[in-house]
């Protein structure tokens, strides 16, 4: 979040100089307000350009064998942009790599979930993933014991972790 402030600072900064010397090279003939109207402009360009980039960077950022399986969209009330083109704050990840089955009971996986939101740090969540049954479990040390022990929810229709898991 510091590095963001920074470069927002450097944006605006960099544009006012692009407008002072664009004025000097004319003679002064720019209005007087063109540097902080561009630094300005400048800083909220690239606040905006941050904030909608940062799902595709970020999961840009993740390893092999790793994949977005759902990404939240969200409008806010004060970033008025975002009623237009809604904003990506959150995704559901999916480590694929890192899935492990028991060959005893076929169709249930052990997966890593990791949920991204926007500042703030990344979250693992284990689950236990039953695709003939199509249900989901936390992840617990009973279920781990013995999986028939987890509190089995039955998962939507259009659940994501089960779509991407279930139908590859």
């Amino acid at each position: 979040m510091f590095f963001e402030l920074i470069a927002t600072f450097a944006a605006g900064i960099g544009a006012a100089a692009a407008i002072v010397a664009l004025a000097h090279l004319t003679g002064g003939r720019l209005p007087r307000y063109g540097a902080p109207a561009a630094a300005g402009l400048a800083m909220l360009a690239y606040a905006v350009w941050s904030e909608y980039s940062w799902a595709a960077r970020t999961a840009g950022t993740l390893p092999e064998g790793v994949e977005v399986i759902h990404e939240v969209a969200e409008s806010k009330l004060w970033k008025p942009w975002t009623h237009a083109v809604p904003l990506v704050t959150r995704f559901v990840v999916l480590d694929r790599a890192g899935v492990q089955s028991n060959p005893a009971v076929p169709g249930v996986f052990l997966v890593d979930v990791y949920l991204f939101a926007r500042w703030n740090p990344p979250a693992r969540l284990p689950q236990f993933v039953d695709c003939p049954n199509r249900a989901r479990a936390e992840v617990t040390e009973a279920a781990l014991a013995d999986p028939s022990r987890a509190a089995w929810r039955r998962a939507p229709e259009d659940d994501p972790l089960l779509e991407a898991l279930c139908t590859s």
